[in-house]
């Protein structure tokens, strides 16, 4: 329950510091830290417009898509307190939930008949299957290191005490943030802001909506971001009592927030060729963790 209370307050302001960030890094004052909320509580109290062309599948998609990111967030641990939800392997569950959710957004986004949005739908796929393996072969590490396959138990097991065991979390720590930026299709993999439909991925999936239902996509954005930071925050605060790990989690919280607007500050999005190949480049750095893994428990012969 509590990492549920503390997710959801770091999602009201996480979109706020990247922002902020961004515009600091171009010189500008920018907007206020909630000024996202605010704009997605607008669009809540607006009513949503559908197409003739669309089904109920259109209408029920964004809800879908936001329910699943509420259901990952519930298996997220926090200290020494299991999520809401807790069970072995539930990593697995945390993985193919957020699949179902992005599921339904992808034939959502077919259901329009429109070309452009499904051309993002199958680039949102492609970046979600190549990013799929990274994640499982990073948490199957962990798993085989601690002797658990639940988030908790990993997470309080997890100690580092080597050198070698400081660079895995280091390195299991990019391959959590760039799989949050691909999720999210922030830069280098796509550039939020852009109004180009060949080249746009999730936005112009969401083309269609509006009001409400765009409110909860975006909303389900802030929450993947604060998700993400929240399974990076646990690599940290597994053995620490409840305040220090609330500031810990802050602290991790804002500095992700602050990497992901330094990142789309100073690098450019890869061209639509690359993207794939970037992806699958994290599968590499997680095989590596695994190595690294086995290095440790002494399993080279």
């Amino acid at each position: 329950m509590i990492s549920l209370v503390l997710i959801v307050l770091t999602s009201l302001f996480f979109m706020g510091i990247v922002i902020r960030t961004k515009s600091i890094a171009s010189g500008r004052k920018g907007p206020g830290l909630f000024q996202p909320m605010k704009d997605v509580i607008r669009l809540w109290k607006k009513g949503a417009v559908y197409s003739k062309t669309t089904s109920f599948i259109f209408q029920i998609a964004p809800s879908i898509y936001f329910a699943s990111i509420i259901m990952a967030i519930l298996v997220i641990p926090f200290c020494q307190h299991k999520g809401i939800i807790s069970f072995n392997g539930d990593f697995v569950f945390f993985a193919y939930v957020l699949a179902f959710g992005k599921f339904f957004s992808i034939i959502g986004a077919l259901d329009t008949g429109s070309s452009f949005e499904g051309m993002g739908a199958s680039r949102e796929a492609l970046y979600s299957m190549l990013a799929e393996p990274a994640f499982f072969i990073l948490m199957g590490s962990f798993a085989l290191y601690t002797g658990h396959t639940s988030f908790h138990e990993i997470f309080v097991s997890l100690h580092f005490g080597s050198y070698i065991s400081y660079g895995l979390g280091a390195l299991a720590t990019f391959v959590l943030v760039m799989i949050a930026m691909i999720e999210n299709s922030r830069m280098p993999v796509d550039d939020p802001k852009t109004h180009l439909e060949l080249t746009m991925v999730h936005e112009v999936m969401i083309l269609d909506n509006s009001g409400f239902d765009l409110g909860l996509i975006l909303y389900g954005t802030n929450l993947k971001f604060a998700m993400y930071g929240a399974l990076i925050a646990n690599f940290f605060t597994g053995s620490f009592t409840i305040l220090i790990g609330i500031l810990i989690f802050l602290a991790v919280q804002i500095i992700f927030a602050i990497t992901v607007g330094v990142l789309e500050s100073f690098s450019a999005r890869f061209r639509m060729g690359n993207n794939a190949q970037f992806i699958f480049t994290l599968t590499s750095i997680s095989i590596l963790i695994f190595f690294g893994v086995l290095l440790i428990m002494g399993k080279f012969v």
